[in-house]
């Protein structure tokens, strides 16, 4: 159901196996295939805040955010049976984040990542898919998840269908004392024309108030992903794997290099905005 990335971007770099030798101060190279199970655990393997066996490093810890141990975590937290976020690419992605004179890490009290939600709901006697977007806010001294936008495709197809339709109210109109109003609310289909070139439909408010009036009735939860902005001129976005290799639990299910001015773009299609 899902669009994977934006049609612009494309993404073509071939897959290559993960072969290499782990030097000796590294350890054995099973430590890093280890399931990342939880996405607290994501950001310390990211940032290599982790070791090998899975213990917290801190700052002035030997190891505490190394490079070659980065580097060598960062492979692996690659879905590595998806062949189109293999190659060059993700090499280019590893040496960006690992360069030594500007290393960039994951913030996760930093914004600029959020999580998308699809969920099954019951509307009007059917199962149809919502798509739920949370993201952080502070709360006094802490942080809280909350529903910052909502994607419901039944609501979505009641607005705007038809990109040729153009309609207007009459600049004379205030002479009639509005009476052609009449004729706006009786073509319901197109209503949404006559409002102001600014406008685009709230489907968080309108889903909330079917939730309130019992229309919407929440059944379970499908998918889970994660999208992140925080590296500069990257976006990645993280996905569960639940399989019996040890390439699985949460890990990078696609990348794409993208300039900063081009993020909002790539924001919207997330978003499903128009």
């Amino acid at each position: 159901m899902k669009r994977v990335l934006l049609g612009f971007i494309i993404i073509h770099f071939a897959f290559k196996s993960e072969g290499q030798i782990v030097t000796n101060y590294l350890g054995d190279e099973s430590y890093f295939y280890a399931q990342t199970k939880q996405i607290n655990q994501f950001f310390r393997r990211f940032n290599a805040e982790e070791d090998l066996q899975g213990e917290r490093l801190y700052k002035g810890d030997k190891y505490y955010r190394d490079l070659d141990l980065r580097e060598k975590y960062l492979k692996m937290l690659f879905d590595m049976e998806n062949p189109m976020i293999g190659g060059e690419l993700k090499d280019e992605f590893i040496s960006d984040v690992t360069d030594k004179s500007n290393p960039e890490y994951l913030d996760f009290y930093g914004g600029k990542w959020f999580a998308e939600v699809t969920a099954s709901f019951d509307f009007k006697g059917k199962t149809e898919t919502a798509v739920i977007f949370l993201e952080l806010e502070h709360e006094n001294l802490g942080m809280k998840w909350v529903i910052n936008k909502v994607y419901f495709k039944p609501f979505a197809d009641l607005f705007f269908t038809d990109s040729l339709v153009h309609k207007f109210i009459h600049p004379m109109s205030h002479e009639l004392d509005f009476m052609n109003l009449i004729k706006v609310f009786q073509d319901k289909n197109d209503v949404e024309y006559y409002f102001d070139k600014d406008y685009r439909p709230d489907l968080k408010s309108i889903f909330l108030y079917e939730i309130k009036k019992g229309g919407l009735t929440f059944i379970t939860i499908q998918n889970v992903r994660f999208h992140f902005f925080q590296i500069k001129n990257w976006y990645f976005e993280i996905s569960e794997f639940n399989r019996s290799s040890k390439n699985s639990g949460w890990l990078i299910s696609a990348l794409t290099k993208i300039p900063e001015e081009q993020k909002d773009l790539l924001l919207k299609y997330i978003y499903y905005e128009k």
